[in-house]
């Protein structure tokens, strides 16, 4: 199925093609995607609409979230994830367990390439997601990343946070083998914290503009 104007952009935001501050060109990206101007114009005033683009004078640039933004987006990722993770403890089949343990095991050969372990990490949530087997939170989880892709980096950059957050996902996927919904709950939510605690770090060392 060929992916439309929409979904080329957005993919291309949460790849890191475009970062935060970027503009976005109509005619660019049309030439770039391949498609004619309108469905890209189309496209622009819905990101905008979603807050993953922001306006520029007449530019429109993909979106920064600042400091109330995170603090606001971690509350609700930490609350809906844990839920997730509930909801797969008590629902996940052994195939999906069995999954999310290979794909633990798989993710250590990456504990030193941040942008790699990144992008399984996103395949590792989205599969909790997935067996959690409820398809209104997994819609909701949908908005939530999305708006994580507006995050110029991953905190899984930071030093010896890739083994941190192994070690976490193992957790995790133990709990939900075992059955323990409150244990999954609370693993991931504590996974959560740990997360936006580093990127929390990763800001305040950067020089102040």
């Amino acid at each position: 199925m060929q992916k439309d104007a929409y979904t080329l952009i957005l993919e291309a935001i949460d790849s890191g093609i475009y970062r935060p501050g970027d503009r976005l060109v109509e005619s660019e990206l049309a030439e770039r995607l391949g498609v004619s101007r309108t469905p890209v114009r189309e496209a622009l005033q819905r990101l905008e609409t979603q807050s993953m683009l922001a306006r520029d004078g007449r530019s429109l640039i993909v979106a920064s979230l600042d400091h109330n933004q995170l603090a606001e987006l971690y509350v609700v990722r930490a609350e809906l994830e844990g839920l997730a993770a509930r909801l797969a403890a008590r629902h996940a089949t052994p195939e999906e367990a069995h999954v999310l343990r290979g794909m633990v095991e798989e993710d250590r050969a990456f504990v030193d390439d941040p942008q790699a372990l990144s992008r399984s990490n996103r395949r590792f949530h989205r599969q909790i997601h997935l067996a959690s087997h409820n398809r209104y939170l997994v819609q909701q989880l949908d908005l939530v990343h999305r708006s994580m892709a507006l995050l110029a980096s991953t905190s899984l950059a930071a030093e010896g946070r890739g083994q941190a957050a192994l070690v976490e996902h193992d957790a995790i996927v133990r709990a939900i083998e075992a059955g323990d919904s409150d244990g999954a709950a609370l693993a991931l939510k504590s996974h959560i914290s740990r997360a936006f605690e580093t990127r929390l770090k990763i800001d305040a060392a950067k020089p102040a503009r």
